[in-house]
């Protein structure tokens, strides 16, 4: 049987509010092991990092909880190096809050061969402390794996090389501009950022995924794949810990995408961030819908299906 392996970073030290380090424990006690033992993927559970539970931050106003943001990523990267080092690949990396995607790629680059990401998610997360005055690295992860003018040294150097990653080596997937700040926007056109906007995404979900997949991921030798659940409507899935309504794609269409993206041969890690847990339904089918659907996906991985 095939074997996936799972990581938790319970963390909400990036985030604007409590609740997202309760994910990877809710998505376990949702029953996320026995679904993808269902669909014939057996899954090796590392367990989970220190919880790290947001706080405010009235020294940092700009730049908020940076030392555990960092530590936090520098603890993601080692964990992820050691289950590659042992084997691990694919892995499941379950938030917590979207910053845990600097420690997924600073581990993956102990690798030889080339890594590229795509950045499924609503918002570019391009901001950096000295363009906002909204200090909360949620925003800022990819300007920081990038090493934008104005990132945080501390957490831009977490990995065995800075920047983590050049602009050809990201692509922003059903991201939303109108969800993007101008220096979001003008940097993307500045860097040469790819991506594929919501809309289009929202139109032809399978077609989009295939679409990166045959033009984008097929120049590297592994995939990662980040997906943030805000990229679902809030009104239709109670996922995520930016509740915005009437904005993004229903969860079904996401998931048909995610689906696509999981099929390809190159996919090294899938992770999973912003899922407040406190947002769902009290019976708990918010939470039952979303993995059975996230197993689904994995499921279509060739490197999990069962000989």
């Amino acid at each position: 049987m095939a074997v996936l392996t799972l990581l938790g970073v319970p963390t909400s030290a990036g985030a604007f509010t409590p609740g997202q380090e309760k994910a990877p424990a809710a998505l376990r006690e949702a029953g996320l092991a026995a679904a993808l033992k269902q669909r014939g993927v057996e899954l090796r559970d590392l367990g989970d990092s220190p919880v790290w539970r947001w706080r405010p931050d009235r020294e940092r106003p700009r730049a908020q909880n940076l030392g555990a943001v960092a530590g936090g990523a520098r603890e993601t990267a080692a964990r992820v190096e050691q289950a590659i080092a042992d084997g691990g690949l694919p892995l499941l990396v379950l938030g917590g809050d979207c910053t845990i995607e600097l420690g997924v790629v600073a581990g993956h680059l102990a690798l030889d061969g080339d890594v590229g990401l795509v950045y499924f998610d609503l918002h570019p997360d391009l901001n950096t402390p000295s363009s906002v005055t909204e200090g909360t690295f949620d925003w800022m992860g990819m300007a920081h794996a990038l090493g934008v003018d104005g990132a945080e040294p501390e957490l831009a150097g977490i990995g065995p090389r800075e920047p983590l990653l050049h602009a050809d080596q990201v692509l922003f997937f059903s991201y939303g501009p109108e969800r993007a700040r101008p220096f979001e926007l003008e940097l993307m056109v500045r860097r040469g950022l790819a991506g594929i906007p919501l809309d289009e995404v929202a139109a032809a979900p399978e077609a989009s995924a295939e679409r990166v997949l045959s033009e984008f991921a097929s120049r590297f030798d592994r995939l990662l794949v980040h997906f943030d659940v805000d990229v679902v409507d809030f009104n239709d899935a109670q996922l995520s810990e930016d509740a915005l309504r009437g904005d993004g794609l229903t969860l079904d269409t996401a998931m048909r995408a995610l689906k696509v993206l999981s099929a390809s041969e190159r996919l090294s890690t899938l992770t999973v961030t912003e899922l407040n847990p406190l947002h769902g339904d009290e019976e708990g089918e918010t939470l039952s819908g979303f993995v059975e659907l996230l197993a689904d996906s994995l499921a279509a991985s060739p490197l999990l299906r069962s000989a």
